[in-house]
């Protein structure tokens, strides 16, 4: 089975919970990428995917960010 990218529209996460979560290597707040359907940590320069509505919070899951996305 191969993976396709999710609908931005299903990853959308409750405004409530992004309130709480932390990044989980920094403990530092995230921003939210709508578009690209990721919480964005820029202190550890990752990208955290939302899978069908639940952020994926595991560093191993996570994307590296490039120097112009961290900036």
């Amino acid at each position: 089975m191969t993976e396709s990218k999710t609908d931005p529209a299903s990853n959308t996460v409750d405004p409530k919970l992004l309130e709480i979560l932390v990044c989980p290597v920094t403990r530092k707040s995230l921003t939210y990428d709508r578009d690209a359907g990721e919480l964005i940590s820029k202190s550890a320069r990752l990208a955290y995917p939302i899978r069908d509505g639940v952020p994926i919070m595991l560093a191993d899951e996570a994307r590296e960010l490039s120097d112009a996305e961290a900036r």
